[in-house]
């Protein structure tokens, strides 16, 4: 399919990680979105602030050149006309092809910040870490929200019981972080550790992808080599299910991060108990996680409107716009235009835990605030490295305002995600979104939370003033400054400040 492109097109979609290029069709850029290398959301989906969208039951390969969007696809490929703006293709888009399921995520996603102790434990969690964190956390002055005890709190993959050496009384731990005011989450996978019992259990099921000659697939991930469940399969499903509600019923856990499944795991030649390709293979472990009001993704294919938490891939401790701070939000934007509303920005000061740790002498702490910020009017932020240890009593007094920040608009973040639940439409907004017509297109530094809410991070270092774009009407700043729109001001932006401006008419 050839597409002449209109005057002034702007387009989004495809890959949540490529919201760094967004929008496309004014500079050459392509990509295929069969089986992509990339570990984030994505979605058969393009849609144009002329109100025109592509959408196709099957991945395509699109290239924008010489004023042409080009498609190719296995599969029939949809050019819908939906109105004449951003949002109203989008919600034509929505409504036709993944609609609002009415359901959301646990609401404490979004009420208070999250704290996930993978910096802070990486393979080595235990009980008396985990209590420890959650001590000091209360002693700084945070608020207590979900909390995340991630890989290794378990024995082999697959064996979803809490390692006795390490948690040995997993339901009065849970029982306490409950007490002081705390969900649990815990990690879990696709994979499965071969050569242990589960694996061979597992096998003689056929709960276990396989490879093209019959045998158990064994692929090569982060943390090694192993097995991959089969998640078409409705009883491997099941299989998983029990285990995991095992732990609700048994030791008190509100629900799971569920990791992996990533494109790059799956080959087309895998056999299965439905037949699929790669993308199908992401969709059904992301569709595992609809079993949980309390959950989060990081990769996915083709869900939107439905009620799980995603998260942006794991972001460098780096101010750089490809996989830094300057990405947080023209990806958290591109998210939300894919369908996927309830988008989380990664752990504050960067989840690649290698950059982070590459950089533990000589952390920036003028980063972690500004990260802190950007964060906060997310529909949920998430801590990792423990602000407390990390940073001066300067800078963590910022980081705890930026928290506050984040609870002081908790109300109004869970209204917008109630919202979205029924409307299908993102929580925060590209500004061309909320405001055709007034060339907003370009502007990736900034968003809206909702309609009437415009926040202003600062995401380039050294920088203690920002330029900010208003649409039309009258802005209350957070600094009690008004300004009338539409017009374009440079605006005091102090480290300890978060810029943002109410629409008040």
């Amino acid at each position: 399919m050839k597409i002449d492109l209109r005057d002034g097109e702007c387009w989004w979609g495809g890959f949540v990680q490529d919201g760094v290029a967004m929008p496309f069709g004014r500079e050459p850029f392509d990509r295929d979105l069969t089986s992509p290398k990339q570990s984030n959301q994505a979605a058969p989906l393009l849609v144009s602030n002329s109100g025109r969208y592509v959408w196709s039951e099957r991945p395509f390969a699109f290239a924008f050149r010489d004023g042409c969007l080009e498609i190719d696809c296995r599969a029939s490929v949809n050019l819908c006309d939906g109105g004449s703006t951003l949002r109203e293709g989008f919600l034509a888009a929505s409504t036709a092809h993944f609609p609002p399921s009415g359901a959301f995520p646990d609401p404490r996603l979004f009420s208070a910040p999250q704290y996930n102790l993978w910096i802070e434990t990486l393979y080595e969690p235990t009980q008396e870490k985990v209590l420890a964190y959650t001590d000091a956390l209360i002693a700084a002055g945070f608020p207590p929200g979900v909390l995340m005890i991630d890989d290794n709190w378990h024995g082999p993959y697959g064996d979803w019981r809490f390692n006795r050496l390490a948690f040995p009384d997993p339901k009065a731990m849970i029982d306490e972080l409950h007490a002081k005011g705390f969900l649990v989450m815990l990690w879990v996978c696709n994979f499965i550790s071969p050569d242990t019992a589960v694996f061979r259990n597992l096998r003689e099921r056929g709960y276990l992808l396989l490879s093209e000659d019959g045998t158990p697939a064994i692929r090569r991930w982060w943390n090694g080599y192993s097995a991959i469940l089969d998640a078409t399969n409705p009883a491997a499903v099941d299989w998983l299910w029990t285990q995991l509600d095992k732990l609700r019923t048994e030791c008190g856990v509100d629900g799971f991060k569920l990791d992996a499944g990533d494109f790059v795991g799956f080959r087309d030649t895998d056999i299965s108990y439905v037949p699929t390709d790669p993308n199908g293979h992401c969709e059904a472990w992301a569709r595992v996680g609809l079993h949980f009001t309390l959950n989060e993704y990081r990769a996915c294919w083709k869900l939107g409107g439905q009620p799980l938490a995603q998260r942006l891939s794991d972001k460098l401790h780096s101010w750089a716009d490809f996989n830094g701070l300057g990405s947080l939000i023209p990806n958290g934007l591109a998210q939300g235009l894919l369908g996927y509303a309830y988008t989380c920005p990664d752990m504050i000061g960067g989840g690649e835990f290698r950059s982070f740790l590459d950089h533990s002498d000589s952390l920036d702490q003028e980063l972690f605030v500004r990260m802190a910020q950007c964060s906060a009017l997310f529909p949920t932020m998430q801590f990792s490295a423990a602000p407390w240890r990390v940073l001066d009593d300067e800078h963590l007094a910022i980081v705890l305002q930026a928290a506050k920040i984040h609870v002081e608009h908790g109300d109004e973040i869970l209204a917008l995600a109630r919202d979205a639940s029924h409307t299908g439409e993102p929580i925060i907004r590209h500004m061309a979104y909320v405001f055709p017509d007034c060339g907003f297109e370009a502007v990736k530094d900034q968003f809206m939370l909702g309609n009437d809410l415009l926040v202003a991070p600062v995401v380039t270092k050294g920088s203690r003033r920002r330029v900010v774009k208003f649409p039309p009407g009258t802005w209350q700043g957070d600094d009690g400054s008004m300004v009338a729109g539409p017009c374009v001001e440079e605006v005091s932006a102090p480290l300890s400040r978060l810029p943002r401006y109410r629409r008040i008419d």
